[in-house]
């Protein structure tokens, strides 16, 4: 069985490069995509202290159900949001929308 410590670990990894991918990319799409590895850190975490916590139940597999549900519903919004950015400013870098107008 593996241990606990390197689900913890790999959480931690994911959600570092997340951050990193995020803070350093100036392409939506790529600052999406390192948004979702941060939330694919949390889901593991989920379950992760759920099976050290509460093996016997099942609350946090249920969390992390939910929680991949509603990161699934935040992609497509962004997407759609990207796609309307990429037909009005035909770029899909974030300098090219900092000129938007209320």
């Amino acid at each position: 069985m593996i241990p606990v410590e390197c689900y913890l670990v790999l959480s931690a990894l994911l959600f570092f490069i997340g951050v990193f991918g995020f803070v350093t990319r100036r392409n939506l799409v790529a600052m999406l995509i390192s948004v979702e590895l941060v939330l694919n850190s949390v889901d593991l975490n989920f379950a992760v202290f759920n099976r050290l916590l509460f093996p016997g139940q099942l609350e946090g597999f249920f969390f992390t159900l939910f929680s991949i549900g509603v990161s699934a519903a935040e992609t497509a919004v962004a997407l759609a949001i990207i796609i309307n950015v990429y037909r009005n400013y035909h770029s899909d870098q974030v300098n090219s929308i900092e000129n938007m107008k209320f």
